[in-house]
């Protein structure tokens, strides 16, 4: 049985902010269980036993071999990917880096990883980091 496929699965990731009001995305490679060519914040499944800041936490150091804090929870995304047979719920909260410089650590999962800023998204976007990203900077205008 699979997570998103048979079942409902449960995600997570980080919408990470920098002090200029951008956030580090990465662009999804050949490997990722979905969305392929897409840019997306990172995060991942949460494991049975796991708490969803322990996940982010893991996931984010996984994919970039940086640490974070989360600084808020944003909102979940129901993550209804018709087309390739899935189904998603992910938990979406906001970090910021706290030790180390992003890299690709799976290259596999990921090509490429860049900031953008808030209000200047790409356009090929995963709907779990276009809806938070919408919802932060709602709740952050003039801050």
């Amino acid at each position: 049985m699979k997570a998103g496929k048979d079942f409902i699965g449960v995600g997570c990731g980080a919408l990470i902010v920098n002090d200029k009001g951008e956030t580090l995305l990465m662009k999804r490679a050949a490997k990722s269980k979905n969305e392929v060519g897409y840019w997306t914040k990172p995060g991942g499944t949460i494991e049975f036993g796991e708490t969803v800041a322990e996940a982010i936490k893991r996931e984010v150091k996984e994919e970039l071999g940086i640490e974070v804090e989360l600084t808020d929870f944003i909102n979940y995304t129901d993550h209804i990917i018709a087309e390739e047979e899935q189904h998603w719920i992910a938990i979406n909260y906001a970090a910021r880096i706290i030790r180390g410089k992003p890299r690709i650590m799976e290259p596999e999962k990921a090509e490429e990883i860049r900031w953008f800023p808030l209000d200047e998204l790409p356009d090929k976007i995963s709907q779990t980091t276009i809806e938070p990203a919408e919802v932060y900077l709602d709740k952050h205008k003039g801050t």
